[in-house]
C-alpha cells in the first residue's frame, strides 16, 4: 500500500531501486517535489563550521575556514572549543518552513523525514565518539513546546544519549541578532558532576547559525574534561 509524503500528504509513487527491493524500510517518506526543495551541503565546505563555501567571496575565507570561524580561533577565550559541525542542509527558505512545523507546532514526527541522511551523516564524521549529548531547551521552553527537537535527533542516532547539560531561561535566539547572540552569557551548566576525561563528545542541536549556543555547550563540556567536543546539526543558517 502506498504511503502519503509527511510534507505535502501527497500519495507517494513507489519508485522501485535496488535499495527499495533489498532494504524495505529503506523506502522515502517524501514524494520527489518536496524532497527536491531540500538543499544538500556538499562539496567544499569550510573545515570547521561545515557551511558551504562555494559561492563565498575570497576575503570572507582564509584557506579552507570561513571567515566567522576564523574569528572564533583567533579569540583565546573560544578557540579550540569546538573541534568542528558539520550539517546536512542550508538553511533556506523551505528548511525554515519545514523547522518552523518540526519545532514550533510540535509535530516531532517530522524528524523522520531526516532519519536515513542523519544516520548516514553520524556514521561518516563521528561514529568514533563515546558521549553523544543534545542541546537542552529550558524548563519554560521544554513546557511551551512539548519536546525537545535536539534530543528526537539525538535518539535517532541509536545510540546511549548523555543528558548532562542544563540550561538557563532565557530570550528565544531566533528573536536575537547576531551581534545579540555572539554577546550572549552563559547559558548551560553541568546537570551533575559529570568526569569527561578524555572523552569524545558529541553535541546534538538543529540548527548552527553563528556557533555561540553550540561554543558554549562545549566550554562546559570542555570543563568537565572532554577531550574533543564537535556537533552535528540537520542545518546551517
Amino acid at each position: 500500500m502506498s504511503g502519503r509524503c509527511l510534507l505535502c500528504d501527497q500519495v507517494l509513487n513507489e519508485r522501485l531501486t535496488w535499495t527499495t527491493l533489498l532494504f524495505p524500510q529503506e523506502k522515502s517518506v517524501l514524494c520527489e517535489r518536496c524532497e527536491e526543495k531540500f538543499q544538500w551541503i556538499q562539496g567544499d565546505i569550510c573545515e570547521v563550521c561545515g557551511r558551504e563555501m562555494e559561492g563565498v567571496e575570497e576575503r570572507y575565507r582564509e584557506g579552507e575556514r570561513c571567515l566567522d570561524c576564523v574569528k572564533w580561533e583567533e579569540d583565546v577565550g573560544w578557540k579550540g572549543l569546538l573541534q568542528q559541525n558539520r550539517s546536512l542542509y542550508v538553511y533556506n527558505d523551505w528548511m525554515k518552513e519545514v523547522m518552523a512545523l518540526y519545532k514550533f507546532r510540535g509535530d516531532h514526527q517530522l524528524a523522520n523525514v531526516f532519519r536515513r541522511k542523519w544516520q548516514k551523516a553520524y556514521r561518516m564524521y563521528y561514529k568514533t565518539y563515546e558521549i553523544i549529548v543534545p542541546i537542552p531547551l529550558s524548563n519554560e521552553r521544554l513546557y511551551e513546546r512539548g519536546f525537545n527537537q535536539s534530543v528526537v535527533l539525538a535518539e535517532m542516532l541509536q545510540k546511549p544519549v548523555h543528558d548532562l547539560l542544563a540550561r538557563h531561561h532565557h530570550e528565544k535566539q531566533s528573536k536575537k541578532t547576531k551581534k545579540e547572540r555572539l554577546e550572549t552569557e552563559q547559558v548551560f551548566f553541568l546537570k551533575e558532576d559529570s568526569d569527561l576525561h578524555g572523552k569524545r563528545v558529541l553535541l546534538i542541536d538543529d540548527i548552527y547559525t553563528t556557533g555561540t549556543t553550540l561554543r558554549h555547550a562545549a566550554k562546559v563540556l570542555k570543563g568537565a574534561g572532554a577531550k574533543v567536543v564537535s556537533s552535528l546539526t540537520l542545518a546551517r543558517g
